[in-house]
């Protein structure tokens, strides 16, 4: 992998100050910058220098997003992490397959690590924003990890793929879509397919994450989602209510 890559720690909803810091500790330890909170229930940031050793200038670059979705709009490629090695329709990957996918999807765009909460973890919800999943291989007597240590194993393991948060994007790969036109394709999709009566208006959801899923794996590019958010665009007109179609 080569040193152009970029990675996004993401962490969504997290609770300890402590937890905070030390994944800032981490990131330092493996050469990674780029800190996102989401959602966060921590209200004073300051707590958690105490545990951000020489991990500080990550701390105070960190940015906050009020929601998930804004957290990962400007990513290409997203993976999940979780304890659970059963949810609905998604195969987890090992961490190591995890750091190469990464890896290799950083070559089109910004790429995120994404991170849950301490008590719930990441739901079935915050789930549908990532193309992927993880599972560290844990005993069964204690199946879940710390924060800190779970962020310890998977951006070792990113590191060794060659993965850094500088900024370059080699020029020889169109840049991929990000997630942000996705989520607004996925919206005009939505209007459009309920307008047309496709979708079912009582429970839209679950065949339009199976759409979005499709979307996702298609890996298209930048242009071609925006393509997509245009033919949509129009098509939501047409279907539109009170539209005349003859």
């Amino acid at each position: 992998m080569r040193p152009g890559a970029e990675l996004t720690v993401v962490l969504h909803q997290t609770r300890s100050p402590d937890n905070l810091g030390a994944v800032c500790r981490v990131m330092a330890n493996f050469g990674f910058e780029r800190l996102v909170v989401s959602e966060p229930f921590v209200e004073d940031f300051s707590l958690a220098e105490k545990m951000a050793v020489k991990g500080g200038h990550i701390l105070a670059g960190m940015r906050v997003a009020p929601t998930l979705q804004e957290a990962l709009e400007d990513c290409v490629y997203v993976v999940g992490t979780t304890s659970r090695t059963q949810v609905e329709k998604r195969t987890p990957l090992t961490p190591e397959d995890a750091a190469r996918r990464l890896a290799e999807e950083s070559t089109r765009g910004r790429v995120a690590l994404l991170f849950g909460g301490e008590q719930r973890g990441l739901s079935d919800e915050d789930l549908t924003h990532c193309q992927d999943l993880l599972v560290i291989p844990t005993s069964d007597v204690q199946p879940s990890m710390n924060l800190a240590q779970s962020s310890a194993v998977l951006l070792y393991l990113c590191h060794r793929q060659g993965l850094t948060s500088a900024p370059a994007l080699p020029q020889e790969e169109e840049a991929g879509a990000r997630l942000g036109t996705l989520n607004a394709l996925s919206g005009r999709m939505r209007a459009a397919m309920l307008a047309a009566d496709f979708l079912n208006p009582q429970a839209p959801e679950h065949v339009l994450h199976e759409l979005e899923r499709t979307l996702m794996r298609a890996r298209l590019t930048q242009r071609e989602a925006e393509l997509w958010l245009n033919a949509f665009k129009h098509l939501g007109r047409a279907v539109a209510p009170g539209t005349s179609r003859g």
